[in-house]
């Protein structure tokens, strides 16, 4: 069962950023229904395997902006 996460992400400030933080966790496999929050500096997503998430975070860093947990 997919279970909803959401990570807050430093460093968005436009559309490009959201759009840059969006395909980067589109791209790693697991993931799915991501939504990126300027507002709220986060990005949420569904995984099945609690390992993605890791991968999620090392992408979005990979992509230039800093990751916590929310």
């Amino acid at each position: 069962m997919a279970e909803r996460r959401e990570l807050k992400v430093a460093g968005m400030n436009c559309m490009h950023c959201a759009g840059a933080v969006t395909r980067a966790v589109e791209a790693v496999s697991g993931t799915d229904n991501v939504m990126v929050s300027l507002e709220g500096a986060c990005v949420t997503f569904e995984v099945d395997d609690d390992g993605v998430v890791e991968r999620v975070r090392r992408a979005i860093t990979a992509a230039g902006y800093s990751v916590t947990m929310a």
